[in-house]
């Protein structure tokens, strides 16, 4: 069997060539000492992740790793910082890559210049990652029906972060839309989300609502239900009711596979929301999304506790799954998290992905903070994506 284990490499510098030498001398490195392995695959993926002060520069990027790497796929964004195993590079000049010697017939690059093939020419698209820009028009429409055109219908990855120039890489530099990686089945991976939170209390009924204002749960004022659930008194001054409730937040599903399944875990398809409004006098909530009879929701609370439980809680799960030995071994990874997480959310800096390392391991991994993360067929904010790589050699 050919050996699959990806090589990744990290470097920050004011100068993108200075960090790219670097983050080349790595790979080579990796490269040569893997060389010796037999029935070595070659490489034929490549990621690169910038941070946004290099986004100018993202063309002649594009073209020294090209031009160093021949017959290597690039994929990848810009992020307002890039991460790698362990290490967090925020509102810093910086670059990551990773390469997986996958092979050739095991994935399409799709993009603006690349359409998304169709499955009559022979290949399967199992799932996908996918990188894009948050001001495309009917984003989330795309992104359904992108998962359509997926046997899984999952989707990864998330929304490029840029002060200057937001774009996306597909061995190509581009800005708006969506790119990206169509993989086939033989491209084993392990996917997992976290929303950082913790529910806090029961999973609730929305029993009447208008618009983004949830009126009644389980047919009592919704306001009153947040304070039992949080335990505070009904007649709570309107200073105080406001403190507590902009740390609390509402986990929103649709369907009894969604609700909340204990401390610290939602369902897959559950979306996070901030309480952006009261009316005590009518006992309303506002929420930030639409609201309809039917939906469930649960209270939940975000801290570095409850995130740093959470991350914990999904990269455990996959290592579970692959010590089942179902799933084969772990070859790279991938980590996309929001712009708004990152080590200071989590109590230091590299927090977050020292966090993922001492959970998962020290393996090749590289990722960025996110404008927006795609998981399934949902755009979600303030979550990470966790995403492995297996193979059976």
């Amino acid at each position: 069997m050919p050996h699959t284990s990806f090589v990744h490499a990290h470097a920050a510098h004011p100068d993108w060539r200075v960090a790219l030498d670097e983050c080349q001398r790595q790979v080579q490195a990796q490269m040569a000492a893997r060389a010796a392995q037999p029935e070595k695959s070659p490489f034929t993926l490549g990621w690169c992740y910038l941070s946004d002060y290099y986004a100018p520069e993202s063309e002649a990027i594009l073209d020294a790793l090209h031009r160093a790497l021949p017959g290597v796929a690039w994929v990848g964004t810009v992020g307002v910082g890039v991460a790698a195993s362990g290490i967090e590079y925020i509102d810093e000049p910086a670059l990551v890559l990773m390469l997986a010697p996958l092979p050739r017939d095991s994935f399409r690059l799709f993009s603006g210049r690349q359409p998304l093939p169709a499955t009559s020419i022979g290949f399967a698209a199992y799932t996908a990652l996918v990188h894009a820009e948050g001001s495309t028009p009917d984003l989330q429409e795309l992104l359904h029906e992108l998962s359509a055109r997926t046997t899984s219908g999952y989707l990864f990855g998330g929304l490029s972060s840029a002060r200057n120039r937001p774009l996306h890489i597909a061995d190509g530099v581009f800005t708006g839309g969506l790119s990206g990686v169509l993989f086939g089945p033989e491209v084993g991976l392990i996917s997992r989300m976290t929303q950082g939170c913790q529910p806090i209390g029961p999973a609730r009924t929305i029993t009447r609502a208008e618009r983004n204002l949830v009126v009644t749960l389980d047919g009592e004022p919704a306001l009153d239900c947040v304070l039992k659930d949080l335990g505070l008194d009904r007649d709570l001054p309107f200073d105080a009711l406001s403190q507590a409730l902009s740390t609390t937040l509402v986990g929103l599903s649709v369907g009894a596979e969604d609700v909340p399944k204990g401390p610290g875990r939602f369902g897959a398809d559950t979306l996070v929301r901030h309480v952006v409004g009261v009316d005590p006098q009518h006992r309303v909530l506002a929420v930030a999304d639409r609201v309809e009879p039917g939906m469930h929701l649960s209270f939940c609370t975000r801290n570095a506790e409850a995130a740093r439980a959470d991350l914990v809680r999904i990269a455990t799960e996959i290592r579970a799954e692959l010590k089942s030995g179902t799933a084969g071994h772990l070859s790279g990874a991938l980590y996309v998290s929001c712009s708004g997480r990152g080590g200071p959310h989590f109590g230091a800096p590299h927090a977050e992905l020292q966090t993922v390392r001492n959970a998962l391991g020290d393996v090749p991994l590289v990722g960025f903070f996110a404008g927006g993360e795609i998981a399934r067929n949902h755009l979600y904010g303030y979550t990470g994506i966790l995403t492995v790589f297996t193979s059976r050699d």
